[in-house]
């Protein structure tokens, strides 16, 4: 593969892709809407950089993603463009179901025309890869989901999610479209948008701020540093079996309040502040609504199939992004004095 179209490549995954895809020699067309998570300083390393075309659009506008398939002729469709936030989707579900939902289906067709109208090794080595989200499956009390585990979303950020990995089986089962689909766990690492746990906890603790924790604290997330997670969707892409499903995950389970507290020790650490220990500003609030108690996930297919291993110990990468976000204050602080200034989302359309 040579050209790949990466949908969303300014937002946190999809930019942390494209850089890495650039530098190993692939020409990327980089389709990104800029809405308040896709942040062009991610991409500024690529500033005059031929092999990466950047369009700014909707992947909602036929015209728009079906003049760029025709023009650059990608050997790939990557779409990591999403509406990802669970507190945004319970505040605004409707965006989630145009972009999530009603999107995937408009690429997923563009893509399909684009493919039936190939020949030879070209539509032969065609992939239309999904990227999607553990949370579809909802939450598990023990065990692991596998690729087999029933999709019972639990918010409309995942409801939305699932329809549209629905969508992407039913154009291969239908059409014959060679798609594939990852489904990731809980990613972090660096050009992450502030208002995740991470980052969030991270900016809160440099400035002194309250670090809200929902509920007890005790959700268990599967946590994936974002380099791990591009290298498994480049394995996908290229290896992957069309019509199949991929999981992604390292197998690092922990308590969020444990993330949090480890945060808070890394700060104190690597930047010492006068007010004492910064876990004395744990503070916690009210749950998050159809808050999942647990995700754990089983890789085996992925590091059975296509050789996929995480690289990235958890300590290790926690401890690279924190120094990330302390080195790198340019990228997020135009975010946080902006509309986003690190303030709780997704109560007000429950409490109406």
């Amino acid at each position: 593969m040579k050209t790949l179209l990466v949908t969303g490549g300014a937002g946190f995954i999809g930019g942390n892709f494209v850089l890495a895809a650039i530098a190993q020699g692939f020409k990327v067309v980089n389709l990104d809407a800029l809405t308040y998570a896709g942040n062009p300083a991610t991409l500024a390393a690529l500033a005059g950089e031929a092999r990466h075309v950047f369009v700014e659009g909707r992947i909602e506008d036929r015209g728009l993603v079906g003049d760029l398939l025709a023009r650059h002729r990608p050997d790939a469709v990557i779409n990591f463009a999403a509406e990802s936030h669970v507190d945004r989707s319970i505040e605004e579900p409707d965006a989630f179901t145009r972009t999530n939902v009603l999107g995937a289906q408009n690429l997923l067709d563009c893509a399909l025309a684009h493919w039936r109208g190939l020949t030879g090794a070209a539509r032969e080595s065609f992939r239309f890869l999904q990227i999607s989200t553990d949370e579809v499956y909802g939450s598990i009390d023990r065990g692991l989901f596998t690729e087999h585990s029933p999709y019972r979303p639990n918010s409309p950020y995942a409801a939305s999610k699932a329809a549209a990995d629905h969508f992407v089986r039913a154009y291969h089962k239908t059409y014959g479209l060679p798609t594939l689909i990852t489904v990731g766990t809980n990613n972090y690492g660096p050009h992450q948008f502030p208002e995740k746990l991470i980052p969030l906890m991270i900016l809160n603790g440099l400035e002194g701020k309250k670090l809200p924790v929902y509920g007890d604290g005790q959700q268990v997330r599967d946590w994936l540093h974002v380099s791990d997670h591009c290298r498994a969707i480049r394995a996908v892409v290229e290896r992957g079996r069309p019509g199949e499903t991929y999981i992604v995950g390292p197998d690092a389970q922990l308590p969020n309040l444990k993330v949090v507290e480890t945060i808070c020790d890394l700060l104190d650490e690597l930047r010492p502040a006068n007010g004492g220990p910064r876990r004395g500003l744990i503070q916690h609030v009210a749950d998050r609504p159809g808050h999942d108690r647990r995700y754990a996930v089983d890789s085996t297919k992925l590091k059975t199939e296509l050789g996929w291993r995480p690289e990235v110990d958890f300590a290790d990468g926690l401890r690279r992004t924190v120094r990330w976000y302390l080195d790198n204050p340019a990228w997020w602080e135009s975010i946080r004095s902006g509309r986003y200034r690190g303030q709780r989302l997704g109560l007000d359309r429950v409490a109406s």
